[in-house]
């Protein structure tokens, strides 16, 4: 007669690994991520090969793309070759994105998480404080905050960041509020934790799933609004940046479409990749979607 055999003791998955398992069932979130990387490498390397200056005027204006083999992609208005311009500006163009979201998350986490954990007339006066920012018009008072402390990256990044917080606040407040409730939460409290420990500790890391989401799709928002400043003007006229580049040929585009195009088909690609991986971490880190 064989033996029974014993089964093997059930190990728990972690938490970042069942969420991989679930983002790498996600072809569209794969493609995404995998087209982030490609972008990200092109931008941080390329310049390895277009050592030049974006600034420098190298050919006659308004060379058309795939005529001379030095400018593949043409030239702009002032004779200035876009693949350098691209390589050049995609990394300002992140760093403002980058800097936003982080911005962003960090007014809107730290008043959202006042609100939602301690309520009362906390909650209330921070909500009101909310929706006063949530009902000015975002992008007239960016561009306000920009004029005043004058166009550059980090104004344009810092002015960006002050009007996206409100929605992530209300995020950070409803998930408080549901944690706050719950047992182990409870079990720190009776064992004397504090309330930033609780907070900060007990809290805020099991609140993390949703606003890792509204992280990463911030950054998206962020390259759009810088972009959106830019055409209008307000970009920082010192750094290159795509939208810089789209602001800069914006009165040429009938006479020539590629000093336009071919930065604002980067940003395009961008913003997707960055919306699909921010919609394949909201599939990952759904509850729902792992019990199924």
């Amino acid at each position: 007669m064989t033996e029974p055999t014993v089964p093997e003791p059930y190990v728990a998955e972690s938490p970042g690994r069942e969420a991989w398992r679930m983002y790498s069932r996600n072809r569209t979130a794969l493609f995404g991520l995998g087209l982030l990387f490609v972008i990200l490498a092109i931008t941080f390397y390329g310049s390895f090969f277009y050592a030049g200056d974006a600034y420098d005027i190298v050919w006659a204006p308004h060379e058309p793309p795939m005529v001379t083999p030095e400018f593949p992609l043409g030239t702009d208005y002032l004779g200035r070759d876009i693949v350098t311009g691209m390589l050049k500006g995609g990394g300002p163009t992140m760093a403002v994105g980058a800097a936003a979201a982080l911005i962003t998350m960090v007014i809107g986490v730290s008043l959202g998480a006042l609100a939602g954990f301690y309520g009362g007339w906390i909650d209330t006066a921070l909500m009101r404080f909310t929706e006063f920012f949530q009902v000015l018009p975002a992008l007239l008072f960016a561009m306000v905050l920009v004029t005043l402390f004058s166009p550059s990256l980090w104004t344009i990044a810092f002015a960006i960041g002050v009007v996206s917080w409100p929605q992530t606040a209300r995020l950070t407040r409803a998930e408080f509020m549901k944690i706050k409730e719950l047992e182990y939460v409870t079990a720190a409290r009776a064992i004397g934790a504090k309330n930033t420990r609780i907070i900060w500790k007990v809290i805020l890391p099991n609140a993390a799933p949703p606003l890792i989401v509204s992280a990463a799709l911030t950054i998206g928002v962020a390259i759009l609004f810088e972009a959106g400043l830019s055409f209008l003007g307000l970009g920082d006229p010192n750094v290159m940046s795509w939208g810089l580049m789209i602001g800069a040929n914006r009165d040429q585009l009938l006479d020539a479409w590629w000093p336009v195009t071919f930065p604002g088909l980067a940003i395009f690609l961008t913003v997707l990749a960055v919306s699909l991986v921010g919609d394949g971490l909201n599939d990952a880190f759904n509850p729902k979607l792992r019990e199924r």
